[in-house]
């Protein structure tokens, strides 16, 4: 069974940095794009940052140029370096991955549970 399990997050004054952390376990045979999204109370989900199996990253305008997003494919895990936060960043941030359990099948995407990110002003 595939499980995306989140770390970090909490609480943070505007301005101020937090990590994610994401970190896939199971039975995983190859991971594609991994990324983070988020949704705001009464918004829809949207993504935050995107990075490919070679690195390759896209991200939301509203992040760019301070949040970074990195991955070991070794370790099979994505984070989320937020900077320079804004209390619009205040949302649940989802970890995901579109991975394979095999090399017959085709990728899946999975998701983690959720983190809450808090910004005050």
């Amino acid at each position: 069974q595939v499980q995306l399990v989140e770390s970090g997050g909490g609480l943070a004054q505007a301005g101020g940095s937090l990590r994610l952390s994401c970190a896939a376990s199971g039975s995983i045979f190859s991971i594609g794009d991994m990324g983070w999204f988020r949704q705001a109370p009464g918004k829809q989900r949207e993504l935050v940052a995107i990075i490919s199996s070679g690195g390759d990253t896209n991200y939301a305008d509203s992040v760019k140029g301070r949040f970074i997003c990195s991955r070991d494919n070794a370790k099979k895990s994505v984070a989320l370096q937020m900077n320079s936060l804004k209390p619009e960043d205040t949302a649940v941030y989802y970890c995901n991955a579109n991975l394979r359990t095999r090399s017959y099948l085709s990728y899946v995407m999975y998701w983690g549970q959720g983190t809450q990110v808090t910004v005050s002003s």
